[in-house]
């Protein structure tokens, strides 16, 4: 049996509570990390493999205990190349360094400008070096998720197909080399998905806003982890002044009870195969569809999303592209909802060459094809947790339970944290007495050592000192002789 610890922060065979999760966020700050995480999850546990996940801890310490328990460390990342994941990375950096096992970074990317100014640098280049060379010293290769990213580490002095590969994202690959988009009429009354992020340009954001006016039989499905907590509770609101997002519980698709926040990638797959259509700027939002079969379209707004959306050839919309005057109804009779079939077989054999080429197991046998999921058999005997409905899709008994419980949550982590500050507190103490009496008994030692060498160096002096008193009564002595012996002869003559 294979032992695989992977990085997430919730394996698909949890059923935390939502509650739980939210305070712990398991998420990872945004839901879309289940969908990758799923994939592969899904394609490398075997019968013969158990995965465990770490929940996002990241210690040195735990070095030689991973060592002893585990045969692989597997890291799928997102756009982990950014500024503000690079005290992480630091981390993972150290921790690697210490492995002795393979560890296998399974899509990385680089977060930069839609148009990337790669020569120019970036003020985290040394540590990306200093990560990508510690993870290629207990690794074939590394996969990167699109060809700007590809670019960047060439340019850092890394090689293309010896030091890493583009493999795209792995959630495109959550149910093989298969994929097939249906056809769907799509009409004003169509069941459509819509999915934003608060950090799109304006004309997105009203683009986005304007297609649910179009189309008003939708749900809203939020990705962050500020909304799962608005989703949850009905507060704080993200923007008391967004008139262009779904930020606050007075948004029409709050007040219908039309928002659907999920808790696992399963049930998420399964709602996504029941609409007609999936349309937004998040990456995991549409190709969560994609994936379950169902015509989605993508606006891609920076490089990271731009590159996946090359590499997938995703149905798309680049948000420069978008105006005043551009409506879904017309992005829709334009769009080529099959386009991501055509590259979804290549890709999906190099990201099999690339698993192979790490030595890593998978459910795939030679034809590409798996007949046995052991993920999908244990799942099948799970009772998973339903996704999340607004405040105002809660009756009152409802409400007051998922205010309990967060706040027996938070009194717990409290109370956990209290103690662990007390025991710091506590070992603090007693580290500083135990100091303190080991510097006592290393004084009285010294001084002990220092009292003898004393003792030695007096005896020794005193020693030298009856030598010099005996040599000069000697010396004396002789000098007498010496004299008389000379006034002798000095008679003589």
């Amino acid at each position: 049996m294979k032992n695989i610890l992977i990085r997430s922060g919730i394996s698909p065979l949890d059923t935390f509570d939502p509650a739980y999760m939210l305070i712990k966020n398991s998420i990872g700050g945004n839901v879309g990390n289940l969908i990758y995480a799923y994939s592969v999850y899904r394609t490398l546990m075997t019968e013969n493999t158990n995965i465990v996940p770490d929940y996002y801890r990241i210690n040195e310490q735990d070095a030689d205990k991973i060592n002893k328990t585990y045969d692989y460390y597997i890291i799928p990342l997102a756009d982990a190349f950014r500024q503000n994941f690079i005290p992480h990375l630091r981390k993972y950096t150290k921790l690697i360094k210490k492995l002795t096992i393979p560890v296998i970074v399974i899509g990385v990317g680089l977060r930069a400008p839609f148009e990337p100014k790669l020569g120019e640098g970036f003020p985290f280049d040394k540590d990306v070096i200093a990560f990508v060379n510690a993870v290629l010293d207990k690794s074939a290769m590394i996969g990167v998720r699109g060809e700007i990213t590809a670019q960047y580490l060439n340019r850092l002095g890394f090689r293309e197909e010896i030091d890493h590969t583009v493999i795209g994202c792995p959630s495109m690959y959550t149910f093989g080399k298969a994929l097939e988009i249906r056809n769907t009429n799509i009409t004003k009354d169509s069941l459509i998905c819509f999915n934003s992020s608060m950090l799109s340009p304006k004309n997105v954001l009203d683009f986005i806003t304007r297609g649910m006016k179009e189309f008003p039989n939708h749900y809203f499905i939020p990705q962050w982890l500020k909304e799962m907590k608005l989703v949850f509770s009905g507060t704080p609101s993200l923007n008391e002044k967004a008139d262009n997002y779904p930020a606050k519980m007075s948004h029409p698709v709050y007040a219908n009870n039309r928002v659907r926040f999920f808790l696992n990638a399963a049930t998420w797959i399964d709602f996504m195969r029941r609409i007609d259509l999936s349309f937004g700027a998040r990456l995991h939002g549409n190709v969560t569809a994609t994936i379950a079969g169902t015509p989605s379209i993508i606006i891609p707004k920076d490089a990271r999303m731009r590159e996946l959306a090359e590499h997938h050839n995703l149905t798309r919309v680049w948000w420069n592209d978008i105006t005043e005057d551009t409506f879904l109804e017309d992005i829709i009779e334009k769009s080529d909802f099959k386009a991501p079939e055509k590259v979804q077989t290549r890709n999906f054999e190099h990201f099999i060459k690339f698993l192979n080429k790490n030595n890593l197991s998978h459910i795939y046998n030679e034809q590409q094809v798996s007949d046995v999921v052991p993920l999908e058999e244990k799942i099948s005997k799970l009772e998973l947790q339903p996704p999340l409905t607004p405040v105002t899709g809660c009756n009152n008994s409802d409400l007051l339970l998922r205010l309990q419980k967060i706040q027996q949550l938070l009194e717990k982590e409290n109370s956990e944290k209290a103690n662990k500050i007390k025991g710091i507190k506590r070992n603090k103490d007693k580290t500083i007495k135990e100091i303190k009496m080991e510097e006592d008994e290393r004084r009285l030692i010294i001084e002990k050592k220092f009292r003898k060498k004393e003792g030695i160096l007096q005896k020794e002096l005193m020693k030298k000192e009856e030598t010099i008193k005996r040599l000069r009564g000697i010396l004396n002595r002789k000098s007498v002789r010496l004299t008389l012996a000379t006034t002798n002869k000095l008679k003589f003559k």
